[in-house]
């Protein structure tokens, strides 16, 4: 047995290169790999005679090896592993494409399970890169619910399991944090068992009591930390940061565009906020291009105005990029100075002038302490224990649900005065039905800017046949001939790469593959950028930077540019294998081309001819309000797979639940509240941000 803190070095089976890899995954040491959940499972468990087995079924045999060989086939060479499996009812045939070592593993005479789905006609019978296993009491990759696990290169779903199964020997040093008493009221497994059941499922029943005690514990984590905060606050006074109106209507008048009804709506509410000794704790919804960084711009001005410092979290250095140069035009009517502090960047400009200045980190950090910057914008960066403030009365946290909630207060205590907490601003351009938002950010006032700037065109969104690709591509340079730009969105950086979680399924679409395809034959004539998260910090600025200055006429991108990327000249988005993505992801993306008065286009591409996926797809054509997409995204996806927030986005950090757990989500919200006030005691020992992991 192994401490949950035990390094995945340490265990059996694993050096430096399976440690690397699964460090890729997020597992470091063994309480990792114990929540490494599977997001699927292959029903093995149905046990057949080797006579009744019929083409297509998914079964399980239990037999003798015989015949075992292993040969090269004569035209491509490739090793072909073939055997005959005999039980009392029949024999067989069953072959392996790729797998020499297969006869190493195995031995005729060997009893083993072979599972998998069963090829041929009625004539002849046989398996096909069965997963096989040699026969004991306890099975992990035949004959019972077999997980499967998300995965990196290098890795395979034997490994993984292998892996797991050692570490479940550990997984009773967790110990439960909730009595008995509680877990019988609201009808939950021990949290040893769910873990061990999760993983390793005697039945669907147990499966089922497993993810519900999990999913349990994640949403009250969840709103324990809601309620938390808001007690912390109730704790602290904050900077009082007056309303400036007459500088505030100076800036208003040279936005070069008249705010909406709905933009004013929640810059008041804000500002009355912010007016307050009590600490802000507002959430800013927008749709895509509604105008929320402007609002979010007059909050920051009226905060230098007061001589109270500002700083803005965004979730990538592109978007603080952005944000950067937008936040120069914004603020110029008043006099501050905005630093940005990124990994790859540290610059500094005065709203007086046009200059962007460079500075060492030493130097910009000093400079923030002793409180001569008004705003600093930046990436986790600024969580660092070096970055001090000299009075930071204002946080802004765009894309907030990219934060974990640990995060976001981590950056609420560096005010500068422990006697203070500065008041804070999330934004999120991901709509929520906002009766899901109010149970779910229980912590937070909520400000909706449900309206469009005026004049700006809702873009024309077509799903194209596979026949109309040509014509779709002679578009998209007809629109740069006047002077347009484009994007094409793919799923993946390469085609190699894992889709979510496993190895891609033929036909989805790589950013490298199209960028090359793009680039040699379809548009050689025009100049093609590439854009993924792997590039380094300066590459993706400059790429960004050209893009945007329009030396790049088409950028191929993966979902980096999904939120935040504002470049007003581009008007066509391209999006491959289109069914691949959330409607309210595909609205997003949408939204990068709805950003000036040029109409804008969307060409959805899919992979599919399924009538679930295309009939999804044309909901986004006749929709372009982000609330009711999130809505019918919820209705159309149902419960889904176990691993549902990755296509959600609105958890982070969360394995198991997601947003259609409405119920589950409302008892556990009941929950958090009866442990706070009853049962106080048993949150003594736990630290909410982390996962249960004991002290």
């Amino acid at each position: 047995m192994f401490d949950l803190d035990t390094p995945v070095e340490n265990l059996t089976k694993v050096g430096k290169t399976v440690a690397a890899r699964l460090k890729r995954l997020g597992v470091f040491n063994v309480f990792d790999l114990i929540h490494h959940f599977p997001f699927r499972y292959d029903d093995f468990s149905n046990l057949k005679n080797i006579a009744d087995l019929k083409p297509g079924d998914i079964a399980t045999v239990r037999g003798k090896i015989e015949l075992l060989a292993g040969h090269r086939s004569p035209r491509k060479r490739m090793m072909i592993t073939e055997c005959f499996l005999s039980d009392k009812s029949g024999s067989i045939k069953t072959i392996w494409f790729g797998q020499p070592f297969i006869v190493k593993v195995l031995k005729n005479g060997d009893e083993v399970y072979f599972s998998g789905k069963v090829e041929g006609n009625l004539l002849e019978t046989y398996f096909k890169n069965p997963a096989y296993e040699k026969a004991s009491a306890e099975t992990t990759h035949t004959a019972r619910l077999v997980p499967l696990y998300p995965l990196t290169s290098g890795l395979s779903q034997k490994q993984i399991r292998f892996l797991i199964r050692q570490a479940l020997n550990s997984a009773g040093r967790l110990g439960d944090w909730l009595p008995a008493d509680f877990r019988q009221k609201h009808n939950l497994a021990g949290l040893t068992l769910a873990l061990k059941q999760i993983h390793f499922p005697d039945e669907q029943a147990r499966l089922g009591q497993a993810v519900r005690r999990l999913k349990f514990d994640e949403l009250l984590k969840l709103h324990l930390q809601n309620y938390q905060i808001q007690q912390d606050a109730e704790k602290h006074r904050a900077l009082p940061i007056e309303f400036k109106e007459a500088e505030t209507k100076k800036i208003v008048a040279k936005l070069g565009f008249d705010l909406t009804d709905a933009q004013r709506k929640s810059a008041w509410q804000i500002l009355q906020d912010m007016a307050e000794a009590k600490p802000m704790n507002r959430l800013l919804e927008g749709d895509v291009g509604s105008g929320k960084t402007a609002v979010a711009a007059l909050a920051m001005a009226n905060a230098a105005l007061n001589k109270v410092q500002s700083a803005l979290l965004a979730p990538t250095e592109i978007l603080a990029g952005q944000h950067f140069l937008e936040l120069k035009k914004l603020l110029k009517p008043i006099d501050c100075n905005v630093a940005i502090l990124t990994r790859g960047r540290r610059q500094v400009f005065n709203t007086a002038d046009d200059k962007i200045s460079e500075l060492s980190k030493a130097k910009l950090l000093k400079s923030l302490n002793i409180g001569e910057i008004d705003l600093l914008i930046g990436t986790h960066a600024i969580i660092q224990d070096e970055v001090n403030f000299n009075n930071l009365g204002l946080v802004v946290i765009d894309e907030q649900h990219r934060f974990g909630v640990e995060q976001r207060q981590a950056l609420r205590q560096k005010s500068g005065n422990a006697a203070t907490m500065p008041h804070l601003l999330s934004m999120t351009a991901t709509p929520i039905p906002r009766t899901l938002a109010l149970t779910i950010y229980g912590d937070l006032e909520i400000s909706v800017i449900n309206q469009l700037p005026p004049g700006r065109k809702k873009p024309i969104t077509r799903l194209v046949e596979p026949a109309g690709r040509n014509q779709a591509y002679e578009f998209i340079l007809e629109k740069i001939k006047e002077g347009r730009q484009a994007y094409v969105i793919c799923p993946l950086i390469e085609e190699s790469d894992p889709l979510r979680r496993e190895a891609s399924p033929l036909g989805v679409k790589s950013a490298s593959e199209e960028h090359q395809k793009l680039t040699e034959e379809i548009f050689p004539q025009l100049k093609i950028g590439l854009l993924h998260g792997r590039l380094k910090s300066k590459e993706k600025e400059k790429i960004m930077a050209d893009f945007n200055e329009g030396k790049i006429d088409i950028l191929v991108a993966t979902s980096v540019v999904e939120v935040g990327v504002n470049v007003p000249n581009a008007s066509v988005m391209m999006i491959e294998s289109a069914e691949r993505f959330g409607l309210s992801q595909l609205h997003q993306f949408r939204g990068r081309v709805n950003r000036a008065e040029h109409q804008a286009y969307c060409l959805l591409f899919s992979e599919t001819n399924g009538l679930k996926s295309l009939n999804r797809l044309k909901t986004l054509i006749d929709c372009f309000d982000g609330f009711k997409l999130a809505e019918e995204d919820l209705k159309q996806r149902g419960t889904g797979d176990l691993l549902g927030t990755i296509q959600t986005g609105f958890f982070n950090n969360f394995k198991i639940a997601r947003l259609t757990d409405i119920e589950l989500i409302e008892e556990t919200k009941k929950a958090a509240r009866e442990l706070i006030n009853e049962r106080p005691e048993i949150l003594n020992n736990i630290d909410l941000n982390k996962n249960f992991h004991p002290e």
